[in-house]
């Protein structure tokens, strides 16, 4: 029964109509996939050595395990953000003479063989095969990947049980930053009170049916969670909600403007894509920390913090941006058949990227703190290349995007809508920040770099009335083939 399961998923993979408009796409995933696991790999087999050279003093084994909880969470974090959770179309199965357990099995295990689990793999299989080469005990190194191996399979697990949860995603980001800066101010000295646990199970290898009682456990807990919902009654019940609104008077003042912001504000709440978008914006704050604290860009690669900087303020403007109109296309033929002015449709969507974007400026105002006047300097160049450029040009792209979008799916590992436009606007809104700041940067000085890219952001926003004029008229004369492609479902 079960590989007759696999037979059916194996056919409706490759009969299915996205599975051909998507062939390219998925080519490029396959090379990204492809890159990641080489990296793991390479990491993997030098990693002992690197450390061996940078800590001449530590043991290699005992320093990974210091790290491993911060490991453990940022995988977390990356399977709630990317992993689809495990999908089987149940409902033909259930008029038939089938075992439901097998039904939840069959889903619960296929998970098991998620590209998720076999990354980290790609590192702590070559890890331990380097410690066995270096002398390490052969029955302690092989108990302590057996644990590890438990560890993924449990994350796996896990995300299930949290995704669905709105505040998990924060609650994981705050743990994982509170270890992270407790550790580097030496509040508590995290890797020193993990290490020895995880080093526990290298001494005494027993102790990896840990990993298995944890795993177990999760598993069941997912089983019990799955098998009180494969009924017949639930697959066919309507969805019954309660329709709530909120209060938006305050945006009124805005003028015309209002009722598509107020739109939009609706629209970004009460649908799975676009609110994902929005709290992934959030989550870019965090993006500089992994550049600015790295002397190798800050010394040699100075460019690459203009790319941090903009994606601090810009997560909204970049994520959102691109994507506009198709944000509307469920209705965008009812409401370009209303009488409204072109403009201030645009015009809301303008206003909603700079009054996010100027959020998130605020709340970078703590790396002034942590890493110095001169980054939070560039953080606010950014930030005004952001506003004035990028949020214009943006616009002007989405002219050009003729992909329709459902909101009701999930933003995570979810390409629908996406286009030859998308990749082509990376180019000049990281591109040209960049080229500026190198160009004044290398003949000039960094301060220059930094003015060069908030002046180009002044000049744009001082321009904004003639810019959106012209992409008013952009938009009109594709008005009606914009119509027809989000007319068509795919």
């Amino acid at each position: 029964m079960i590989a007759h399961f696999f037979k059916l998923e194996w056919k409706q993979f490759f009969r299915s109509s996205y599975f051909g408009k998507s062939i390219a796409l998925k080519i490029i995933m396959g090379f990204f996939a492809l890159y990641m696991l080489a990296s793991f790999l390479m990491i993997g087999l030098g990693g002992y050595f690197f450390i061996k050279k940078e800590y001449p003093n530590t043991d290699p084994l005992f320093f990974v395990n210091g790290i491993i909880i911060f490991l453990l969470v940022a995988d977390l974090i990356f399977r709630y953000l990317m992993q689809k959770l495990p999908v089987l179309n149940i409902k033909p199965f259930l008029g038939l003479p089938i075992r439901k357990e097998k039904l939840v099995h069959f889903v619960l295990g296929k998970s098991a063989f998620s590209f998720f689990n076999f990354m980290p793999l790609f590192f702590y299989i070559p890890f331990s095969i380097v410690l066995i080469g270096q002398g390490y005990n052969t029955i302690g190194v092989i108990g302590w990947l057996f644990l590890m191996i438990t560890l993924v399979l449990s994350a796996n697990y896990l995300n299930f049980l949290i995704n669905k949860n709105n505040y998990a995603l924060g609650i994981m980001v705050a743990v994982l930053a509170l270890l992270f800066l407790v550790n580097k101010y030496e509040i508590f000295n995290i890797t020193e009170f993990f290490a020895p646990v995880f080093q526990s199970v290298y001494s005494n290898p027993i102790l990896a049916l840990l990993g298995v009682l944890l795993l177990t456990g999760l598993y069941y807990l997912n089983f019990k969670l799955l098998r009180s919902k494969v009924y017949l009654d639930d697959v066919i019940k309507s969805k019954e909600e309660v329709a709530s609104t909120t209060d938006l008077s305050f945006i009124d003042s805005l003028g015309d403007v209002a009722p598509f912001i107020k739109n939009d504000i609706r629209q970004i709440w009460r649908n799975k894509r676009t609110k994902t978008v929005f709290f992934m914006s959030f989550l870019f704050l965090f993006y500089g920390a992994i550049f600015f604290g790295q002397e190798m860009y800050r010394e040699k690669m100075p460019a690459f913090l203009v790319f941090a900087a903009i994606f601090i303020t810009g997560g909204f403007t970049l994520n959102y941006g691109q994507f506009i109109p198709a944000w509307d296309s469920e209705y965008y033929k009812m409401l370009m058949s209303q009488n409204i002015r072109y403009r201030k449709f645009l015009e809301s969507k303008w206003y909603l990227m700079v009054v996010v974007s100027a959020g998130l400026y605020l709340l970078s105002i703590p790396y002034l703190y942590f890493y110095g006047l001169d980054i939070f300097l560039m953080i606010t160049a950014g930030a005004i290349f952001n506003i004035g450029f990028n949020s214009l040009f943006l616009l002007f792209a989405g002219a050009f995007n003729k992909k329709r979008i459902d909101l009701n799916k999930s933003g995570f590992s979810n390409y629908q809508g996406t286009s030859a436009t998308q990749f082509l606007i990376i180019i000049p809104i990281m591109g040209v920040p960049m080229f500026l700041f190198w160009i004044f940067n290398k003949f000039v000085g960094f301060n220059s770099g930094v003015l060069a890219i908030a002046i180009t952001g002044a000049i744009a926003l001082v321009f904004k009335n003639y810019f959106m004029n012209r992409i008013e008229k952009r938009y009109i004369k594709n008005k009606y083939a914009a119509i027809h492609a989000f007319s068509q479902k795919s």
